[in-house]
């Protein structure tokens, strides 16, 4: 049993606690104190992670909506199925993070890009984007993208997994030049509507600005507050918007569009004819192969830049042999960018390579393939192996001639 003395003691500490009480408040004060701020700091200083946190809100909106979120990208909205219908007869509103957006910026920025890409930077403005390449030395595509001006930034955007990559390989080229290559993905919201009311809703978008529609080309750019649009054809536009403005974007297009998966929007890019190199098929196409000189992502009028020689040599020499085609292949199996072509004229032997793939309203797949031009006209195309699942062609868009 214990005695007075320890008893004393025990009354000792706790009147020392009571008396420390103010300042443990205190303290536990100044630490929420000091982590708010930092907070701020952090916010003020460090643009990173401050564009990390806006992504975040705008995928828990996104979740708040009912997306189903797979491998970083919004996979669907709970049915797949209707919403490759309403894709092809109806209204989709896609959200497009599953692409990138690079950044490059300075007073060398324009001159920089002009030798680097296969398109002409010079015909590119605040109101005028254009797709274009980066190649290899030998001229096959690494990356294709779309290209457009931002104030003082051009902006490339391709596929967001590339993003690293092609910054590393673009940074090693700046040397001396005045130029800043930065990641810009999760500094801006793309939000996507394509189908029968894309244009209406996208003039309700631009306000005052929808005027400037009238430029009925594609890749032309209104400006509103906040907010760019891009005419990628007469019935599917984008969107650039702050994370601030893009929820009450979404909840108003929502209203007249059926929210989709990255799917949708693949499946409606391949019946444009708008090629997407990924990380399969890098270094595999000479940009005419992927059709990109006949959406003036190619200008044989500019000085060089990496491939231009190879380029330039298919081109008047007339040695193109391989083309990029529309085309369906009906089956349940899962078809990859990637995939082999091939025909009974070269038999064992692939004559073609699948580009991009997206599961297609009817069922099976609708693809982008080269292909050999002499295969195409042999006809007996097949998937994967030969005498697999037949390749029946579709029509592009435009003239392959």
């Amino acid at each position: 049993m214990p005695g007075k003395g320890a008893y004393c003691r025990f009354r000792t500490s706790i009147t020392d606690y009571e008396q420390m009480l103010p300042i443990i408040a205190w303290q536990h004060l100044a630490m929420i104190f000091c982590f708010k701020l930092n907070a701020r700091i952090i916010s003020i200083l460090d643009p990173f992670w401050c564009s990390i946190l806006m992504q975040e809100n705008w995928r828990n909106f996104l979740q708040t909506q009912h997306a189903v979120i797979e491998n970083d990208q919004v996979a669907h909205f709970g049915n797949l199925v209707t919403e490759l219908k309403h894709a092809q007869t109806g209204t989709i509103l896609v959200d497009l993070s599953h692409y990138g957006l690079l950044g490059i910026s300075g007073v060398d920025a324009k001159m920089f890009l002009q030798n680097q890409l296969s398109c002409d930077v010079n015909a590119v403005n605040i109101h005028r984007a254009q797709y274009g390449s980066y190649c290899t030395p030998k001229g096959r595509v690494l990356v294709n993208f779309m290209v457009m001006q931002n104030d003082c930034d051009w902006l490339l955007q391709f596929p967001i997994d590339l993003c690293a990559s092609i910054q590393k390989r673009l940074s090693m080229f700046v040397l001396r030049s005045k130029v800043e290559i930065k990641d810009r993905s999760r500094q801006w919201v793309r939000i996507g509507v394509a189908g029968k009311q894309a244009e209406t809703l996208a003039k309700t978008v631009a306000g005052t600005a929808k005027r400037d529609f009238d430029d009925a080309r594609a890749l032309s750019v209104v400006h509103s507050a906040q907010t760019s649009i891009v005419r990628h054809a007469s019935d599917r536009y984008e969107i650039i918007t702050t994370e601030k403005s893009a929820h009450a974007l979404w909840r108003l297009l929502s209203a007249g569009a059926c929210p989709a998966g990255a799917a949708c929007w693949r499946w409606r890019e391949i019946h444009d004819g708008i090629p997407v190199v990924t990380a399969a098929t890098q270094e595999q196409f000479l940009p005419q192969m992927i059709n990109l000189d006949l959406i003036g992502g190619v200008s044989f009028k500019k000085g060089c830049y990496p491939g231009q020689e190879i380029v330039a040599r298919t081109q008047y020499l007339g040695k193109l042999k391989r083309r990029m085609y529309l085309a369906r292949i009906e089956t349940a199996e899962v078809v990859n960018e990637g995939d082999d072509v091939f025909c009974a004229e070269t038999q064992n032997q692939s004559c073609g390579t699948v580009v991009n793939a997206a599961p297609s309203p009817q069922g099976g797949y609708d693809v982008l393939a080269v292909i050999q031009q002499s295969s195409v006209a042999a006809g007996g195309l097949c998937w994967q192996e030969p005498g697999g699942l037949e390749l029946g062609i579709g029509t592009l868009p435009y003239s392959l001639e």
